[in-house]
């Protein structure tokens, strides 16, 4: 070990389990609760503690009550547990959805504690400053990438189904192409469509020139892009 053997089941090895535990979750909750997340300080703070003490329990059980332990069975319900707190942040709005980074920082942060608490110290702390390098290095590259990719997802709301040849007709003699569509139900039109395209724009095009194409038509109700 590069920090040295806490496996071994002592006092002090539980103490710094404890400790490391709290300040790694502490850490991450303090960096999602700047940024306005739904999850903060105190929720992945006590995730953390909370997996922590499972791995603690595992190994315990299994000093003291020989036989009687499983040390993948607890550690394996907490995985799979706290996807279910997870699943209370996640939002869909407007086509968008949210939470999701949220959710993956809790089920990341259960499992550090895990890691943690059976003594692997090295792993949860490798794993939380890459945690944290990723939330805050990622979001510029996925904006660079984004703003440089020929792709755009569009959400065409129509007032009949039958007025989507139309669209699909004025993109493509503007030389766009599309990659996928599905349709439901519109949000807005009572008896229209609300159609998802990914387009592919073949040459340089802002979304405004491609939004201007698809509401030339009076049969457009809105569009909206993700």
């Amino acid at each position: 070990m590069v920090l040295g053997d806490f496996a071994a089941w002592n006092m002090q090895n539980i103490l710094i389990r404890v400790i490391v535990a709290a300040v790694l979750g502490c850490v991450i909750g303090l960096d999602r609760g700047m940024k306005h997340r739904g999850a903060g300080t105190k929720t992945i703070t006590v995730v953390c503690l909370g997996a922590t003490l499972v791995m603690l329990t595992e190994q315990y059980i299994q000093i003291h009550f020989p036989g009687l332990a499983n040390m993948n069975r607890l550690s394996a319900q907490v995985i799979s547990g706290v996807g279910f707190i997870g699943v209370g942040t996640i939002i869909i709005s407007k086509h968008r959805v949210r939470g999701l980074t949220t959710a993956a920082t809790l089920w990341a942060s259960a499992c550090i504690g895990l890691a943690v608490g059976i003594g692997f110290i090295e792993g949860g702390i490798l794993i939380t400053v890459m945690m944290l390098l990723s939330l805050h290095i990622l979001p510029f590259v996925e904006r660079f990438a984004t703003r440089h990719s020929r792709y755009c997802n569009a959400f065409i709301d129509l007032e009949k189904s039958q007025d989507l040849h139309v669209v699909i007709h004025d993109l493509k003699e503007a030389g766009i192409v599309i990659d996928s569509m599905d349709m439901s139900e519109s949000r807005i039109a009572g008896e229209g469509v609300s159609v998802h395209m990914v387009l592919y724009i073949k040459k340089s095009a802002e979304r405004t020139e491609v939004y201007d194409i698809l509401m030339k038509s009076d049969k457009v109700v809105s569009v909206d892009f993700l």
